[in-house]
């Protein structure tokens, strides 16, 4: 399983994904889950998938393979897409086409793959957007009244999100929420583990104020959960 979030802001977009890659009990994997792409001052675009990792691994193989020109005909490249609308179609008509691709080999052993993306980011020219993209190619998008969106194992981090995410919501304080979300959805759920991946783009800047992996034992992520866990303890003992 997994956990990606992400915040689309009025000061910018804020992206959180876990690494955990769990088959079993006795076959857990750290896998990268959060794919981001850039051309300085032009574009920044990041890719968070939840799901099956042979469809996952599969679809951004083969948008990279398009970025280098290698399959410009069957994928166009998401670096050229006139607009971020485009991306998520170019995004979902490649997560689509793999997902049968995949679906059609693992119907015989009675197996059904499913896999989702989060594809967030900004164009010059273009809005900040936000798009949760379906393995069946079809998207939704983040807007003013939810301004942010989940995949993966999403219950145990929305609570927080719905009680004080806002468009106004600084950068500074949507990391601190992404942070804690995700704290929340592992004291939870096994399945989903360090390291975190953490991406922010602000407004018009076009790249990647900062790309950053949390690891295990992270002094700054320790002190972040005790002081949630402290403030919800301290908050439930105050109610009358």
């Amino acid at each position: 399983m997994t956990y990606c979030v992400g915040l689309r802001l009025d000061a910018g977009l804020v992206l959180l994904s876990d690494t955990r890659t769990n088959a079993g009990l006795d076959n857990v994997a750290v896998f990268r889950k959060m794919h981001c792409f850039d051309v300085a001052g032009e574009r920044a675009i990041a890719i968070l998938a939840a799901g099956n990792l042979s469809v996952t691994q599969t679809t951004i193989a083969r948008l990279r393979h398009a970025i280098d020109g290698g399959d410009a005909e069957r994928t166009p490249s998401i670096l050229l897409a006139p607009s971020m609308l485009d991306v998520a179609e170019i995004i979902g008509d490649t997560l689509s086409s793999v997902w049968r691709d995949v679906s059609d080999k693992m119907a015989p052993a009675g197996q059904a793959p499913s896999a989702t993306m989060l594809v967030a980011g900004q164009r010059k020219g273009g809005q900040l957007r936000l798009f949760l993209v379906y393995c069946e190619g079809n998207f939704i998008e983040a807007t003013d009244d939810t301004p942010y969106l989940q995949i993966g194992e999403r219950k145990y981090g929305k609570p927080i999100l719905d009680r004080v995410v806002r468009p106004e919501t600084t950068l500074e304080d949507g990391r601190k929420l992404v942070l804690i979300s995700m704290d929340s959805t592992m004291r939870s759920n096994l399945s989903v583990g360090m390291p975190l991946d953490l991406a922010i783009i602000e407004r018009d800047s076009y790249r990647f104020g900062v790309r950053e992996r949390i690891e295990p034992g992270d002094p700054d992520f320790a002190a972040l959960s005790e002081a949630w866990s402290r403030a919800l303890r301290d908050g439930f003992a105050a109610l009358p």
